[in-house]
């Protein structure tokens, strides 16, 4: 008899967060920073000097941002681990029932629920208890090396897209390039993103463009309004 095998879109959902999250703020934070700097007046050579930049300091950020903050859910959820193997050494049959109690409130009769509680905590109470009581999963662990390098990555991917605009476009209709390029790079990412993830790729779209846009017009304001000043 073959088995069937299912592929589910959340086996993606530690690295596909990540990756979307750094593309995404890769093309957002550069086009941002050079229609700031644009509209401020700077020369050419200088606004494609700062994009670089942003590129660079934007890949290590996210980097570490990145890993400190999934390192510590995954501090967390070895404290939780930690702790419920010192409550099943202590009081294995009460960690037995508080199982089965979570089984009954899933639809178990409490007789099968008993059944199935001591024949999981027969084969391994700790992850019997780390996935039905404390709702861990080899798919959502906290994975911190993994989560920096695809945002590493995916942000400087996405920032190279804007540079690339900067570095090939007329300094008179630099702006314009670039507005127009990374609405429509924010697009495909959202699209993309979105069929990967399994959702409405309409609406990935529209989401991830309208707040790109939102992000590129405060800045271009803020550089023009500064440039008028100075």
């Amino acid at each position: 008899m073959r088995s069937h095998a299912e592929h589910h879109h959340s086996d993606r959902i530690g690295w596909l967060r990540a990756a979307v999250l750094g593309a995404n703020d890769g093309i957002v934070s550069t086009a941002s920073l050079v229609l700031g700097v644009a509209a401020a007046g700077a020369e050419h050579r200088t606004i494609l000097l700062t994009s670089v930049s942003g590129l660079i300091a934007g890949a290590m950020s996210m980097a570490a941002g990145e890993f400190v903050s999934v390192h510590s859910q995954a501090d967390t959820e070895n404290a939780d681990l930690a702790r419920e193997r010192a409550e099943l050494k202590q009081d294995p049959v009460g960690e037995q029932r508080e199982l089965a109690g979570v089984y009954v409130g899933r639809g178990l009769d409490p007789l099968l629920a008993d059944q199935v509680a001591a024949k999981l905590t027969a084969h391994d109470a700790l992850g019997a208890h780390a996935r039905d009581e404390l709702g861990f999963s080899d798919t959502t662990a906290a994975r911190p090396i993994q989560a920096a390098w695809a945002s590493a990555a995916s942000f400087s991917v996405g920032a190279v897209l804007p540079i690339a605009v900067v570095a090939t476009a007329s300094p008179a209709h630099l702006i314009l390039w670039v507005s127009v390029s990374s609405l429509a790079f924010l697009a495909g990412l959202g699209a993309l993103s979105a069929q990967v993830g399994g959702a409405r790729v309409w609406g990935g779209t529209w989401r991830v463009a309208f707040w790109g846009a939102v992000a590129m017009a405060v800045t271009a304001g803020a550089g023009a309004l500064f440039g008028a000043v100075a």
